[in-house]
């Protein structure tokens, strides 16, 4: 093996991966999966398609680390939210994080998640399944909290956890798309707000 090519297999990659993953994330967060070409991926992430080959594997492979960093970045909300104290807290920092999120300056508007899934092709169906494998995991969480809340007599012991999980889910959903259509920050807080009105009480 000559020394030219040792050098070649040895030098570290020419950019920084964490950013190129960051770039990528927001393009898929603005375009979704189909609407984000290898073209404009590559060119947000400032590295040739052979690099991202190299670095991330494929377009889908790519999306799902994307997806992953989404949820340890700007969607940890929900992880945070289970951590309050009562069920009304968990779903009104839930749903906040939510509108914060979708609205945040410097940040595509809408949800990932959502913008993800729209108009995917047929070919991209294990994309819209692992889409909703995400969203589907995320409901089953507010579920066993909402069901600890119920044991603990923190809501009624009539109260459904999982229907309260969907609930919560869907309306999140719903700020998504609202925000997505251009919808302001405090205008979707009140829908948020009003969507807790009937929140069951303890």
């Amino acid at each position: 093996m000559t020394g030219a090519r040792r050098a070649t297999i040895g030098r570290p990659r020419e950019f920084d991966v964490d950013e190129a993953l960051e770039r990528a994330m927001r393009v898929f967060w603005e375009q979704g999966y189909e609407g984000a070409s290898l073209t404009d991926l590559t060119a947000a992430m400032g590295i040739t398609r052979t690099s991202m080959y190299a670095a991330f594997g494929n377009k889908e492979d790519l999306f799902r680390k994307a997806l992953q960093r989404y949820s340890a970045g700007p969607a940890v909300y929900a992880t945070r939210a289970l951590e309050e104290p009562t069920a009304r807290a968990v779903a009104t920092a839930f749903l906040y994080g939510t509108v914060d999120t979708t609205t945040g300056p410097g940040l595509p508007a809408g949800c990932l998640t959502v913008q993800g899934a729209l108009a995917a092709a047929p070919a991209d169906r294990a994309v819209r399944d692992f889409l909703a494998d995400w969203r589907n995991d995320g409901c089953s969480r507010l579920e066993d909290r909402f069901r600890r809340a119920r044991d603990e007599g923190d809501l009624p012991p009539t109260s459904d956890p999982r229907l309260l999980a969907r609930f919560v889910m869907t309306v999140s959903g719903g700020i998504a798309v609202q925000a997505a259509s251009g919808v302001g920050r405090d205008e979707l807080r009140r829908v948020a707000d009003a969507a807790l009105v009937n929140w069951p009480p303890a």
